[in-house]
């Protein structure tokens, strides 16, 4: 970590703030951080160690929209958070949320980004210049008539990006802002915020994927301590279920999706056997949520799916979590509606998902990550016949619980299990048996990941591209 910044010169400036949440006794602990004009700092940290926290804090959402125990000063230039605002504050300072869906509040993309720009008062020719510049920068032209709901998880975080940036605060926050982008999206981020820091934007980001950021200018970086324990290296085995499962082959044949007067997917078929650990890979937007809810049973569409020639019986495990989390506690959630629960299983998730702290809190306060894996907790306590999708199970996730993720699909495959996951992780997506890469007419390229990814056509094609960071998994089948 490198020298703060002194008082005079800081632009934001934390001291000894922690924080605790009303119902729940996790938040913060002690932290100071100071950030200059022109200047990144980079939070880094396990899951749930802070950092949403600290960037709330940091923009004053914590006291004046969460209730909780705070102690210590944050300052934004010359104000104090605890004693200004929150309208005053949101013209030093703009978050964008690691949840994006959370801060849509209007009914078309255009709105969004207007929204922002009338809440500071600019005439109306220099919001409608300040619209289209945001629209064509991050590259938003085509859905600024569209609902920001129906966009994809990649496509609401480049919009949540663009209304704050397009605000032009001098502080950023940024909480997982790469999380749900594609690799080709993330670099563009990349040169974004360079701009931004070169123009004397102070910014501050939480992220695991740090990889995308090491060529930024005037990058400083602060570290949170864990307060959690580490994945047991073992855990994976205790979910496994109590007998093979006979090996299952599912057919995928002609499916199109229609969503609001839009084709998302058109005659699209494949098939998965069983034992092998899928990744779904594809530009924000292609439609991969959308299969993984065709596949579950969750969005109708033309064309068959089945399993051994039957209906499926997946487990899904959404995107976003928020949107299949609504009990009072961790584990009201993944014991809602288990007929006769296995407990010994349940304890073994508890353990091997991180969650034995968190079993009394309720699921929503927690962070993305640990919300993510009570949702695995919540599809594997119910022992899907023929096996589990994963949607961006690397949201919010650090290294430990990924590699974690990894030994829980293998595992299940392992007993003959279908494991299908999308992910804009390369990382993740080398560590799969098969990779299929989808692009807008349907499936591009499919085969191990080895084969897959030295072959740059496909990825080119789709308008991809491979950082050079990932490492590519050897030819030989073995792992990363």
């Amino acid at each position: 970590m490198g020298a703060m910044p002194t008082t005079e010169t800081a632009r934001v400036r934390a001291e000894e703030i922690a924080y605790r949440y009303p119902q729940n006794t996790h938040g913060l602990e002690a932290t100071s951080l100071s950030a200059c004009p022109g200047e990144m700092v980079l939070v880094g940290g396990p899951s749930g160690s802070g950092k949403s926290t600290l960037a709330r804090c940091l923009t004053g959402l914590i006291p004046h929209l969460y209730r909780g125990a705070l102690s210590g000063t944050v300052w934004l230039e010359d104000v104090p958070t605890t004693a200004t605002p929150l309208w005053q504050l949101a013209e030093r300072a703009g978050m964008v949320f690691q949840n994006p869906a959370a801060q849509m509040l209007t009914s078309t993309v255009e709105e969004e980004i207007v929204f922002g720009l009338e809440n500071l008062g600019l005439p109306s020719a220099a919001i409608h210049t300040r619209l289209e510049q945001t629209l064509a920068q991050f590259g938003l032209e085509p859905f600024r008539r569209r609902t920001p709901q129906t966009l994809s998880g990649g496509e609401q975080q480049k919009l949540a990006l663009a209304a704050i940036i397009a605000r032009r605060p001098p502080v950023l926050a940024l909480d997982e802002p790469f999380s749900m982008l594609d690799s080709t999206a993330a670099a563009e981020l990349v040169g974004y915020l360079t701009d931004e820091v070169r123009a004397g934007t102070t910014v501050v980001i939480c992220e695991h994927r740090e990889e995308y950021l090491g060529g930024l200018p005037n990058l400083r970086t602060v570290r949170l301590a864990s307060r959690a324990g580490i994945p047991p290296h073992d855990g994976a085995a205790a979910l496994l279920p109590n007998s093979h499962t006979p090996v299952c082959q599912m057919s995928v044949r002609d499916v199109s999706v229609q969503l609001g007067g839009r084709t998302v997917l058109r005659d699209l078929s494949f098939s998965v056997r069983g034992g092998e650990v899928v990744a779904v890979v594809g530009r924000n937007g292609v439609g991969k949520t959308t299969l993984l809810r065709a596949l579950a049973g969750l969005q109708p569409h033309q064309g068959a799916i089945e399993v051994d020639g039957a209906p499926p019986d997946l487990g899904l495990v959404f995107q976003n979590a928020d949107l299949q989390l609504f009990n009072a506690s961790v584990r009201e959630e993944i014991l809602y509606r288990v007929g006769t629960p296995d407990m010994a299983l349940y304890a073994h998730l508890l353990e091997a998902l991180g969650l034995t702290r968190y079993e009394d809190v309720p699921p929503l306060l927690l962070s993305e990550g640990e919300k993510k894996r009570v949702a695995l907790a919540t599809v594997l306590m119910r022992r899907p016949r023929h096996g589990i999708l994963l949607d961006e199970p690397a949201l919010g996730q650090d290294a430990a619980h990924k590699e974690m993720l990894v030994r829980i699909a293998r595992g299940l495959a392992a007993t003959g299990q279908l494991v299908i996951l999308t992910t804009h992780d390369l990382t993740l997506a080398a560590y799969a048996d098969r990779l299929l890469l989808m692009g807008a007419e349907g499936i591009v390229a499919d085969g191990p990941p080895a084969r897959v990814m030295r072959d740059p056509m496909p990825w080119a094609h789709i308008g991809l591209c491979i950082p050079d960071w990932v490492a590519l998994p050897p030819l030989d089948g073995g792992a990363p």
